[in-house]
């Protein structure tokens, strides 16, 4: 008689599908009724998710409403690139809980919860949208050495009241440049969404083995700073959209970020140009005019 999956003790099952990651502990729940059953286990979702972001740990009370399964879901993939579709749609958030983790090769270094206020608040809907994870003044220790180009970066935006989460960093870094000042290495993770760039800032030192920055800032096709309201209603659109995962997305999302630079580096030359020719017309009519005048008193 031939043996089949079903067959095999239920405890025995459950433990072989926890030593899977999501997306084949997805594809498993596909297979068979029993294994969806056993798939569905929140236990087994819950530590897949901590295993991947261990900073949700330190936000267990924000997040105990939300099901693990969906959170994996919400957080794994990238989120769609064309965010603005419903933003007229959708109400904002209230409150926004950020889990960022800095990792190594696989290794976590670096875990922060941040808690930010969303549209309760009035002075925040109008000021610029800024999220710092790590303070400067107080740099947080790694453990050295590290290469700040492979360095990794998660940083989830989770509505605890909707029970809905979006991963707004490319995992790896786009781009990787040094401080003007300092010479600490500055590693960029960046998402484009609704035609904004969501990016990460990670400022960090191999030779002292600290990180003295992890901020996240939200800019427009112009390079201005969005404002805590714009940057809610791409959140939320986010949150509510497709998500699209795999390494070809991976590399769809650093050439959307590299395409966003290069759009609006040639907005400021065009602008500095308009500016220039202006100030060109300024100067020849000034010019003109103080000409008129002597030749005026001159031929008196």
């Amino acid at each position: 008689m031939a043996t089949t999956i079903e067959d095999v003790h239920a405890d025995v099952l459950a433990s072989a599908l926890r030593r899977l990651d999501g997306r084949s502990l997805a594809a498993a729940s596909c297979a068979t009724a029993g294994l969806r059953a056993l798939a569905a286990d929140p236990d087994t979702w819950r530590a897949l998710c901590l295993a991947q972001w261990p900073s949700l740990a330190l936000a267990a009370h924000h997040l105990s409403a939300i099901p693990p399964r969906r959170l994996f879901a919400d957080a794994s993939p990238f989120p769609c690139a064309d965010a603005a579709a419903q933003l007229t749609t959708l109400l904002l958030p209230e409150n926004l809980v950020s889990a960022v983790d800095v990792s190594y090769r696989g290794t976590p270094l670096l875990s922060r919860v941040v808690e930010t206020p969303g549209c309760s608040i009035p002075w925040f809907r109008g000021s610029p949208f800024r999220v710092e994870a790590v303070d400067c003044k107080k740099p947080a220790p790694v453990a050295p050495p590290f290469s700040p180009a492979e360095l990794e970066l998660s940083w989830l935006v989770v509505d605890p009241a909707r029970g809905r989460a979006v991963n707004v960093s490319s995992g790896r870094a786009a781009a990787v440049g040094r401080h003007w000042y300092t010479g600490e290495a500055l590693v960029r993770f960046a998402v484009v969404l609704g035609g904004c760039n969501f990016e990460t800032t990670v400022a960090c030192s191999e030779e002292a083995g600290h990180v003295s920055e992890v901020s996240l800032a939200v800019e427009d096709a112009d390079g201005s700073a969005l404002s805590g309201e714009g940057a809610l209603r791409l959140l939320a659109a986010a949150m509510e959209g497709e998500r699209r995962g795999g390494e070809r997305e991976r590399g769809e999302v650093k050439a959307r970020y590299e395409a966003f630079v290069k759009s609006k580096k040639g907005r400021k030359e065009s602008k500095a140009r308009r500016e220039a020719v202006i100030d060109l017309c300024c100067s020849t009519a000034s010019a003109v005019a103080v000409l008129a005048f002597i030749a005026s008193v001159v031929l008196r």
